[in-house]
């Protein structure tokens, strides 16, 4: 597995090496950078999977570089500030510029590295949620969400049922397929299906009247007679 990237933006060469050695240990890439200049030509060249940003820089200044970074480059990565500043206000103003978390100087090794282990994680979740969230099923001008279980058509949500919502994410899934009432009953409702139970007929009745307020010049869902339900 490759070792993930850690970009340190520190002027004084001895905290700088004494930061390489903890991450290092800790068994990240690290890379360094002596002014928020050259931090921000590291991350042209490559995006690092974690900055450890101190305030005090030649030149630009912590804060001008975090707002590089968030505002103008609008990068996403964690960010955590190093500073010897302690004021509440000072770290609810860089918070709010876009800093994931705030280290305090002189740090303790293990305090350092478990910070960015934590806010690591958190990046690392909330891109896989991203991603999940993006994963969208299409059919002419429907749109359906699998993450949050949101079904539109023509941008219109439409407020389907547990039920409704489960019958069309089958079927969405491949619009070729015919589904048997039996099939549908028995993957949605998660019991054995009796051929009088008309309780499939109802909620794709349901289902198809939803769509098509919201669409009228197209047809969705095609009963197959004798078999049962696909989109057309």
């Amino acid at each position: 597995m490759e070792r993930q990237k850690i970009l340190i933006v520190e002027d004084d060469a001895d905290i700088s090496a004494l930061l390489v050695k903890i991450m290092e240990g800790a068994g990240y890439q690290v890379r360094q950078a002596f002014s928020g200049t050259e931090a921000l030509f590291c991350m042209e060249r490559e995006l690092p999977g974690c900055v450890l940003l101190d305030l005090m820089l030649p030149g630009m200044t912590g804060e001008e570089v975090l707002e590089q970074i968030r505002q103008e480059q609008k990068k996403e990565m964690p960010v955590l500030i190093l500073s010897a500043k302690v004021s509440v206000q000072d770290k609810v103003k860089l918070l709010r510029l876009g800093a994931d978390d705030y280290i305090t100087k002189p740090f303790d090794p293990e305090e350092v590295i478990a910070r960015v282990e934590a806010a690591m994680r958190r990046y690392t979740k909330e891109a896989q949620n991203m991603e999940a969230e993006q994963e969208v099923f299409r059919y002419k001008n429907l749109s359906l969400y699998p993450q949050s279980r949101k079904v539109e058509v023509s941008g219109i949500e439409l407020p389907l049922t547990m039920h409704e919502y489960d019958i069309l994410y089958l079927l969405i899934q491949n619009p070729q397929k015919v589904y048997s009432r039996e099939h549908l009953y028995e993957q949605v409702w998660k019991g054995g299906y009796y051929g009088e139970d008309n309780t499939v007929n109802v909620h794709v009745s349901n289902l198809r009247k939803k769509i098509q307020k919201a669409d009228k010049e197209e047809s969705y869902i095609k009963t197959v007679w004798g078999i049962g339900f696909k989109l057309e």
